[in-house]
């Protein structure tokens, strides 16, 4: 299996805000640091853990170009929408801070045809001559990327180089794999899944739960992509609390892993509306989960 593109551990990053709820660009500075020193070989800025959709464009722009500057490790810009131009317009913006790649999620409540699927990203993908990789995840946009439209945008759409998926269908993902370009890479999007994923031919992962468990993620994905199946049984194993703890119908996604954040001393604030701030009772499970997995308290973001 040829090296990942983005590294085989990417952490989809949480965007830091101060008190009064503006983006702390000095603590995602901080945070992107940290994460890259606990595990990650590259981030994710600005995608749907990230807020993406509740980020101005300039919050943005702040965003992207601070923390490319600041990591040595290859950050993909989340510039997908519900509109296309829009997703454009942040693409070019992306492309000009400096990023080494953008992730494209399906445009969402629209719920628009495949034929309009692969015209959005086709347009998206024009916008930059950097690599593109589509973000499938049916549960949060009401439409999933059918197969025949993922393995067009692959073979017909150059710099369309690999896909996060989150369709929650491995034997799906096999199918794609056996019939997409062999540079086309697929990342599993959905951490309980990363192992069976890595199994049929994902190099990675992008990731939540790394913002806690970055080492233990890191182990595992490159245990089964060396065959190690054992040693990738037993760190999906002690993960599978995180898996479960990351998004819940209360607590969806990215709140509980802004608690775990704050749990471990990183500065990154709390959720904005419409998620908001969590109650003591996330604190408290953060902090149970993290005491389980043996993860000690930084300062590195004080």
């Amino acid at each position: 299996m040829h090296p990942a593109r983005f590294g085989a551990v990417v952490t989809a990053m949480v965007t830091p805000f101060g008190p009064d709820g503006s983006l702390d660009v000095g603590a995602a500075v901080a945070l992107a640091r940290w994460l890259v020193d606990h595990g990650s070989d590259g981030l994710v800025l600005g995608g749907t853990t990230g807020e993406g959709p509740v980020l101005t464009d300039a919050e943005l722009r702040e965003l992207w170009r601070n923390v490319s500057d600041a990591v040595g490790v290859p950050v993909l810009a989340g510039t997908g929408t519900s509109d296309t131009g829009h997703s454009i317009a942040l693409t070019k913006l992306a492309t000009e801070c400096g990023v080494d790649g953008i992730l494209v999620v399906t445009p969402y409540y629209s719920r628009p045809s495949q034929d309009g699927l692969f015209a959005h990203f086709a347009a998206v993908a024009a916008a930059t001559d950097l690599p593109v990789v589509l973000y499938d995840i049916p549960v949060r946009t009401g439409r999933r990327i059918s197969q025949p439209t993922m393995l067009r945008l692959a073979h017909e759409v150059s710099n369309v180089v690999g896909v996060k998926d989150a369709a929650g269908d491995p034997a799906g993902a096999a199918r794609l794999l056996v019939h997409a370009p062999s540079s086309f890479e697929l990342y599993s999007g959905d951490d309980s899944l990363t192992l069976p994923l890595v199994a049929i031919g994902a190099v990675g992962v992008i990731s939540v739960c790394t913002h806690w468990a970055g080492p233990e993620m890191h182990r595992m994905v490159v245990a089964a992509r060396d065959g190690d199946l054992e040693t990738a049984r037993a760190e999906n194993a002690r993960l599978v609390e995180s898996y479960d703890f990351e998004s819940t119908e209360q607590f969806p996604n990215p709140m509980p892993a802004k608690a775990a954040c704050r749990a471990l001393g990183l500065r990154v604030g709390q959720c904005r509306l419409p998620l908001g701030e969590a109650p003591p009772e996330l604190e408290g499970e953060a902090l149970r989960i993290l005491t389980r997995l043996g993860a000690a308290p930084v300062r590195a973001a004080s």
